[in-house]
C-alpha cells in the first residue's frame, strides 16, 4: 500500500480533550436525590434519559437542553406537585455546571503538540455558548486550524466540515469518544474514525463498532500522534 497523505484531522472536544460527562453524571445524582420522596432512584434517571432523548430535536445537545429535561422530569414524574424551590434547585445544578472550570484528560496538550505539523480542526456539538466559553477556558484554543460547533455529527454535517476545509474524506481523520458520533458516520464517508474510550459516555452514544479498516481504536489520546503516522505510512 502507497503512502497516504492525510490532510486534517477532526478532534471532538467533550470526553476527548476535556473532562464533560462526569460532571453530567454528578449533577444527574443530585437530581436523582432531589426527587428521592417521588420515585425510585433508578426509575429518576431512566425518565431522565427518555425526556432528554426526546427532547435533543428540540433543544439539541448540551447543558441548556439538560437542565430543561430535568425540569420537564420533574414535573411530569411529580404529576405537578414539584414545588418552585426545587425547581430553583434544577435550575441551579444547571448554572453550576455551566461555570465549572474545564479539565483537560491526560496526555492532550502533548498530543496535539506533537500533531502541530498537522492541519487540526476542533469539531464538537453543544450548545454555541457553552462550547466556545470551554475552548477558550481549555487554553486549546491556538492549537487548532479551525473550530466547528454542530448541532449534530452526521454524514451530512461532516461533509459540509470537510468542504468548507476543502479536504477529501479520504485525507481525513476524525477522533472522539463517541462510536456513533465520532467514527461511524466519517467512516461511512469515506475518511477514518478514531475511537478513544472514556470511562463515562453518555448512552445515546453508544453504539457497535464497525468491523472496517478506517476503523480504529486507542486507549488513550497519547497515541494518536503513532497511529497518524502508520497511516501515512499506509501501515494501519
Amino acid at each position: 500500500m502507497g503512502n497516504a497523505m492525510i490532510e486534517a484531522i477532526g478532534l471532538d472536544a467533550d470526553d476527548t480533550l476535556w473532562e464533560n460527562e462526569t460532571f453530567f453524571r454528578v449533577t444527574e445524582g443530585e437530581f436523582v436525590a432531589l426527587l428521592g420522596e417521588y420515585a425510585d432512584g433508578a426509575d429518576i434517571a431512566s425518565r431522565l434519559l427518555d425526556v432528554e432523548r426526546a427532547n435533543l430535536a428540540r433543544y439539541g445537545f448540551g447543558i441548556k437542553g439538560f437542565m430543561l429535561s430535568m425540569v420537564q422530569t420533574a414535573i411530569e414524574l411529580t404529576d405537578g406537585r414539584i414545588d418552585g424551590r426545587a425547581i430553583g434547585r434544577i435550575l441551579e445544578l444547571g448554572q453550576e455546571m455551566l461555570a465549572h472550570p474545564v479539565d483537560l484528560l491526560p496526555g492532550v496538550p502533548e498530543a496535539l503538540d506533537a500533531l502541530a505539523g498537522h492541519r487540526l480542526i476542533l469539531i464538537t456539538k453543544g450548545d454555541l455558548i457553552d462550547q466556545e466559553r470551554k475552548i477558550a477556558a481549555s487554553g486549546l484554543a491556538e492549537r487548532f486550524d479551525a473550530v466547528e460547533i454542530l448541532a449534530d455529527k452526521s454524514p451530512e454535517t461532516y461533509s459540509r466540515v470537510l468542504f468548507r476545509a476543502g479536504v477529501a474524506p479520504e485525507d481525513f481523520v476524525m477522533v472522539g469518544n463517541s462510536m456513533k458520533s465520532d467514527v461511524l458516520p466519517v467512516v461511512e464517508l469515506g475518511g477514518h474514525g478514531v475511537f478513544i474510550p472514556h470511562a463515562m459516555t453518555w448512552a445515546i452514544e453508544h453504539a457497535d463498532a464497525p468491523d472496517h479498516p478506517r476503523a480504529h481504536r486507542l486507549e488513550s489520546i497519547a497515541g494518536l500522534p503513532a497511529l497518524v503516522a502508520r497511516l501515512e505510512e499506509g501501515h494501519a
